[in-house]
Formats: C-alpha cells, structure tokens, sequence
C-alpha cells in the first residue's frame, strides 16, 4: 500500500527502523493542505487548507508495517486515517484526531523532521512557514 509521509516519518533512517518493509518512492506535494505541530507531544499535522500544499514522501509499505505505523501514531486516538488519490492509486496518511491549537516542537523531534526534509530533497521554506504561525 502507499503511505505518505510528512513529518518525523519523512527520515529515512527511522522509518526503516520503524517500518522494515518500506521503500521510499518519491516525494509529492498534497494539494489544499497545510503542514501545523500541534498536541501534547507537539507533533506533526496536516489540515485541509485551499491553496496551500503540503511536501511529503511516498512510501510503499506493507500491511505489517501499517499495524507498526498505528502503533506508533496512536491509531485511532491520537490519529486517524485520511485517503487521497495520488496518480490513480489510493494513499494512507494520518491526520491528528484534535485539531488543538499550534505548538511549537521540540528541538529533538523538529531535528528528526529537517533530517527527513533532506533525505527526501524537500523544500524546508514549507517547513519554515509551519513554524512561523
């Protein structure tokens, strides 16, 4: 199945840790979204937004690596599924459940983030106006 990434997952390094399967694909852009860090944990969401794009990695995994992934997100508590098509084929991503207001992350958690910009060649001025709210 495809999933695409757009936070902390963005780092090859930990996705494979995390999801053994998975093989990056390539990045893609998510139409009418925008990129926010917002909960407790201070953690990545992305919120329907009109003209707004979203920079993320297209990853291929498998279905053990999807029950990984809702572990490790909090499926369904702390986030839930959304779908998009994406060159006709179905895409899983996460969206967080509630939509609490900005808070800035961590500088260990933004550091996996930038480290994740950079392994799929994404443009950080994306990430830059995330953190600028």
């Amino acid at each position: 199945m495809l999933y695409f990434a757009y936070g902390s997952n963005l780092n090859h390094f930990q996705m494979k840790k995390r999801c053994k399967d998975s093989i990056y694909l390539k990045k893609i852009d998510l139409q009418n979204f925008r990129l926010t860090f917002r909960s407790k944990y201070r953690a990545a969401d992305i919120e329907p937004k009109k003209n707004c794009i979203v920079p993320g990695g297209l990853f291929e995994i498998s279905k053990s690596d999807e029950k990984k992934l809702d572990v490790y997100e909090d499926f369904p508590v702390l986030y839930k599924k959304h779908y998009f098509i994406y060159d006709g084929r179905k895409v899983m991503t996460y969206t967080m459940v509630k939509k609490s207001s900005f808070r800035f992350p961590s500088a260990r958690y933004l550091n996996i983030v930038k480290k994740g910009y950079k392994d799929c060649k994404l443009d950080n001025k994306y990430l830059e106006k995330a953190l600028k709210i």
